[in-house]
């Protein structure tokens, strides 16, 4: 797999770990088959850079899984997951009848996906699409079954600090000609001032060095939708309601203090 893939192998294997914890965020059964010995390995990496642990993943896929309950619960029932990596959301999650999931990823990370799961059956109509981002994926996730005319939720998690500031405009501009009214888009973002911040400099190392740089960061999340009604949400303070982050959020009026950002915007 080239660099950006194998960033899926490292948050299965923390997806794993997190499934083994007494006080787990959520429990993910697919995870260590799916991360294999190579996702352990970049995270043995992750953690020896990252000498704080910050669960940002963690709190991250939990906060995706309630998201996705929300929409499921409001009627929902197609859902399009981009550069889908080794998650397993359409196997491990309680999906209501008739619940497609299409997930997109390079061809590679699909047939790998394939190979680990074997014959283990899906919870929903799992539709799985071996195309990269920069194609003409809108017209083969039509040719696949996908009906722009029904409320879609989208998931675009892990995604965008490895894009270009004009592939990411372009990737919600495209997310936004596909959905009716009533859709859903579940994106994270790097803030601009964390990407600036000095403690996050041992982690941006490794990822340059691993092949797969964080290069976009945004301190206005919700105008990536601009004609969405978004809830914007400082990951630090759902990661402290949990109890699970280790320092206190920065103050909501304290401007350019470093965040990440939790997207749940609404057409």
């Amino acid at each position: 797999m080239n660099p950006v893939a194998i960033t899926g192998l490292l948050v299965a294997a923390i997806r794993a770990e997190e499934s083994k914890r007494a006080d787990r965020l959520f429990e993910d059964s697919f995870a260590h088959t799916l991360a294999g010995d190579e996702g352990r390995a970049a995270l043995a990496r992750y953690r020896k850079a990252d000498g704080s642990s910050t669960p940002i993943i963690e709190v991250r896929t939990r906060w995706y899984d309630e998201a996705l309950a929300r929409a499921s619960a409001s009627g929902v029932r197609q859902y399009v997951i981009l550069s889908a990596g080794m998650d397993a959301r359409a196997y491990r999650l309680q999906w209501a009848a008739g619940t497609r999931v299409f997930e997109i990823d390079q061809a590679e990370v699909i047939e790998a996906k394939a190979r680990a799961l074997g014959d283990t059956a899906s919870a929903c109509t799992r539709v799985a699409i071996g195309m990269n981002l920069a194609e003409d994926w809108p017209r083969q996730l039509e040719a696949c079954g996908f009906d722009r005319t029904a409320r879609t939720a989208w998931v675009v998690e892990g995604l965008l600090q490895y894009l270009e500031r004009a592939m990411v405009e372009g990737l919600f501009a495209r997310i936004d000609s596909l959905s009716a009214a009533g859709s859903v888009a579940l994106y994270d973002v790097v803030g601009q001032s964390l990407l600036d911040a000095p403690p996050l400099a041992t982690t941006l190392q490794m990822m340059r060095e691993l092949g797969a740089p964080w290069i976009f960061g945004c301190d206005e999340p919700a105008a990536l939708l601009r004609d969405w009604v978004a809830d914007v949400t400082d990951v630090a303070v759902v990661g402290n309601a949990w109890k699970r982050w280790p320092f206190p959020p920065a103050p909501a009026d304290r401007r350019g203090a470093p965040r990440g950002y939790l997207v749940e915007a609404r057409k």
